[in-house]
């Protein structure tokens, strides 16, 4: 059962992102309202299974995922 809070409280959107290698394979995909932890990882404008164990095409890419800024400032201080 939804909660008053959760009808109300703002909802991060589910992005899309793939886990590259070197050589540019695809080895996983992943949705997440946040960007996944480690290197590799891409923000990509979909995700489809066929892409495991290919080359990611180039089409899809969005933009490199780092980590967030905001929370690495909120640790240092």
């Amino acid at each position: 059962m939804f909660s008053l809070h959760n009808l109300l409280a703002p909802h991060r959107p589910i992005r899309s992102f793939a886990l590259v290698d070197a050589q540019g394979i695809c080895r996983a995909l992943r949705q997440s309202a946040q960007a996944p932890q480690g290197s590799g990882w891409i923000e990509v404008q979909q995700s489809c299974m066929s892409w495991l164990n290919r080359p990611l095409p180039a089409s899809v890419k969005n933009v490199q995922v780092t980590p967030c800024l905001r929370l690495q400032q909120t640790l240092a201080a």
